[in-house]
């Protein structure tokens, strides 16, 4: 079996989501926990794993993350819940001019 690569979805502190996108979940998480780096997380602490997905390749894990990441915060819980009848519901588009 091959090197798998994530991605993950955080709850920080404020009920804000981070996504991301990592070789190495545990490290990474570990990372976020003690502000390894200044980023989104580093003053949302604590933080929660909420969601991770594996793959094969790190360009499908980037792909993945940059689509969640455009996501509404509903979408995001329902995809963290594993609702996916949910998550097709707020996949689609509404039409407001019907």
């Amino acid at each position: 079996m091959g090197k798998l690569y994530w991605v993950y979805i955080l709850k920080c502190s404020d009920n804000s989501y981070y996504t991301g996108s990592t070789s190495n979940l545990e490290r990474r998480i570990d990372e976020h926990k003690n502000k390894k780096f200044t980023s989104y997380t580093s003053t949302r602490l604590p933080i929660k794993l909420m969601f991770s997905q594996e793959f094969h390749t790190p360009q499908e894990a980037i792909e993945s993350e940059r689509k969640i990441k455009h996501w509404t915060r509903k979408k995001k819980e329902a995809l963290i819940k594993g609702d996916f009848e949910e998550l097709k519901l707020y996949s689609k588009k509404i039409n407001w001019n019907k």
